[in-house]
């Protein structure tokens, strides 16, 4: 399996898994278990697998959010609520925003228990060494319908090769806030503005931050991103690829080609039905 197409496999995950940062539900499933509206529904939401973690194990794991941001909501989540009540309520969450953005009929199909099928035999191929937040997943009983199979496969693949790109950052030597900026100076991610707000980071704090990016010459006088930066920023992804490419290795690619496909249209059908809000990434995205 070439490691650049499980890459692009693994990048159209993104729109199944990323729904539950988006989509109502969510908020409305664990604040009904007692966690507080905001941000405390994301960071407990996808640390929950971990346990009653502390702020520093989630700003570690995160990477790139304000760890006074994280803080805030941070053990205090788990006064609220346990972690196995979060991880229930998430996973609720996500099957009522599936069902109310497909439907039933949707979800049932063929082709949805086809590609549970094949991303689960990808997910169970993950390991678990060096990856704090697939291993966590990974830990959780799998669901039964198909749709939330599919779900939690690519939960677990997602945060796999999440797992080894904060590696790769922290051996480019790019903090948190310095790997959040050089990616949206390359236009694959969110754009500036709610990057900034989403990640707690104030326009004077990003400001420092570009300014050690420029001492570096990852960017330059006017903040845009060097050629430097940007072979940087692909030497990164590149190995990013290549070291989440095991569990795609195990599949297949034949298998993973036609859950690839699969992938691609249940990504339309949610980008059609208004799972993410306009004005979120960059064109290039």
């Amino acid at each position: 399996m070439d490691p650049r197409d499980s890459g692009r496999i693994a990048r159209r995950m993104d729109a199944l898994h990323g729904i539950t940062y988006f989509v109502p539900e969510t908020e409305e499933h664990l604040v009904g278990v007692g966690l507080v509206p905001g941000r405390m529904t994301y960071f407990a939401g996808r640390s929950a697998a971990m346990g009653a973690v502390g702020a520093g194990v989630v700003t570690a794991t995160f990477y790139n959010f304000n760890p006074a941001l994280v803080a805030t909501h941070i053990p205090a989540a788990w006064t609220l609520a346990s972690p196995a009540t979060v991880v229930t309520a998430r996973y609720a969450s996500v099957d009522a925003a599936l069902r109310r953005l497909l439907g039933a009929e949707a979800l049932a199909a063929p082709e949805v228990v086809e590609a549970a099928g094949l991303a689960r035999i990808a997910a169970e191929a993950c390991t678990p060494q060096g990856r704090p937040l697939a291993a966590a997943h990974l830990d959780l009983d799998w669901p039964t319908d198909p749709h939330m199979v599919l779900w939690h496969a690519v939960t677990i693949l997602r945060e796999h090769r999440g797992d080894a790109h904060v590696t790769l950052l922290l051996g480019a030597e790019l903090d948190g806030l310095e790997a959040l900026i050089s990616h949206a100076a390359v236009g694959r991610g969110f754009l500036v503005e709610f990057a900034q707000q989403s990640r707690g980071w104030r326009p004077e704090v990003w400001a420092t931050g570009v300014a050690r990016l420029q001492e570096r010459g990852i960017l330059d006088a006017d903040g845009a991103i060097t050629e430097d930066g940007r072979a940087l920023r692909a030497r990164i992804e590149h190995d990013t690829d290549r070291l989440g490419n095991g569990p795609w290795t195990a599949l297949g690619a034949e298998r993973a080609a036609r859950l690839a496909e699969i992938l691609q249209g249940i990504a339309a059908a949610l980008f059609a039905a208004g799972a993410y809000p306009e004005g979120l990434f960059a064109k290039a995205r």
